[in-house]
């Protein structure tokens, strides 16, 4: 194989490429391509799983309503263990709380036309990917009636994240001030190098980006001059993005090679819908803080539906060695974090990370175990 010729006989200077999605995550562990590379290659994950960066006060918060008896909690499965500060839904659960999985956002809906006299409170998480669902289910609440559905929403968008992840891996010194993104750098008078950090280049998101097209990265690739690869998902097109990133590096582009399912504007439907139904926000990323812009929250106007998010910001409690936050950033590998294979394992997960299958922990432990 060409490609896999030419990553192994790559001789140049040590590169550190960061994949931001949770099944990019999962098919590198799946596929053994860590193990392909040679030592002056690194692959590191950042923060692309959803339920990886869900803060404990979310799940705090989904507890505390799922015990008043008038409300009902629906969530995806792999959120019943994600830790919150004291347990998990599915620790409270077992103590009486009332929640229930499902495979979709429009079995809520289901659930609370058919229940009119409980308040069912869908656990909204997640990112570009999933966030016009969450808007189709607002529009379909509103088109049907139902007024006893509620979202409580953990929604991430990623630019703002990775523009935090690279200037907080930064080797060199910091930017002369803060800026938020997209702020153009050559007119803040700051010029900033991909040689400055810890990270060369990125695996962007493929399923991100059907929604918001590859042209969303273009202004982090030429702030920070590095190379961003839009990847399929198997495993010879992660080693090919991987080639192309090599290939790149120290070049500010956006490369689309997932042409089949992504283009430079994305899906404009999906962004209209989100548009017309959430607006801009600051978020919270567990282990990372609050992020200024780097989440969604309803619009005003349909705040009704809304269970109380915004308030949602605390990030405490928990095992204190948990390292999830380093593992998010790219500083540390699962294997560095004191727990890992101890105490925390998929059975007894003390971090988000070992939770979902897309997370860097979890993923880690099912390729390599102990």
């Amino acid at each position: 194989m060409k490609i896999l010729e030419y990553l192994q006989s790559y001789d140049g200077k040590p590169l550190r490429f960061m994949e931001v999605c949770g099944t990019h995550t999962a098919e590198i562990h799946r596929n053994g391509i860590p193990a392909l590379l040679p030592p002056s290659i690194e692959l590191v994950s950042g923060p692309g799983c959803p339920v990886c960066v869900t803060v404990s006060a979310y799940i705090d918060r989904l507890i505390e309503l799922g015990r008043d008896p008038e409300n009902r909690i629906v969530t995806f499965g792999d959120m019943l263990r994600v830790p919150g500060s004291s347990m998990s839904l599915s620790e409270a659960r077992a103590k009486g709380c009332s929640v229930r999985m499902v495979y979709s956002p429009m079995d809520a809906l289901k659930l609370a036309k058919a229940d009119p006299d409980h308040r069912y409170i869908f656990a909204a998480v997640g990112f570009e990917t999933t966030t016009p669902v969450y808007a189709l289910l607002v529009q379909e609440a509103l088109e049907q009636g139902v007024t006893n559905l509620r979202l409580l929403t953990s929604l991430k968008v990623m630019p703002p994240a990775i523009d935090w992840i690279c200037a907080h891996n930064a080797e060199g010194p910091a930017p002369a001030r803060e800026e938020r993104f997209g702020e153009d750098q050559e007119s803040a008078g700051i010029r900033l190098s991909g040689e400055s950090f810890g990270i060369h280049g990125f695996l962007a998101p493929g399923h991100v980006s059907v929604i918001t097209g590859s042209r969303i990265f273009e202004p982090l690739a030429r702030k920070y001059g590095l190379p961003f690869v839009v990847a399929g998902f198997e495993g010879k097109e992660i080693l090919a993005a991987i080639a192309a990133l090599v290939k790149l590096q120290g070049q500010g582009r956006v490369l689309n090679m997932y042409p089949s399912a992504v283009t430079e504007e994305g899906n404009r439907e999906a962004q209209e819908r989100v548009t017309r139904f959430f607006e801009p926000c600051d978020a919270a990323w567990r282990g990372l803080g609050v992020i200024a812009g780097s989440g969604r929250k309803l619009r005003k106007e349909y705040e009704a539906f809304d269970a109380g998010s915004v308030a949602l910001m605390e990030d405490a409690g928990g095992n204190p060695a948990c390292r999830c936050a380093q593992v998010l950033m790219g500083r540390i590998r699962p294997r560095e974090c004191p727990l890992f294979g101890k105490v925390c394992t998929p059975q007894t997960p003390q971090g988000a990370c070992m939770v979902s299958t897309e997370g860097s922990c979890f993923s880690c432990w099912q390729s390599e175990g102990l």
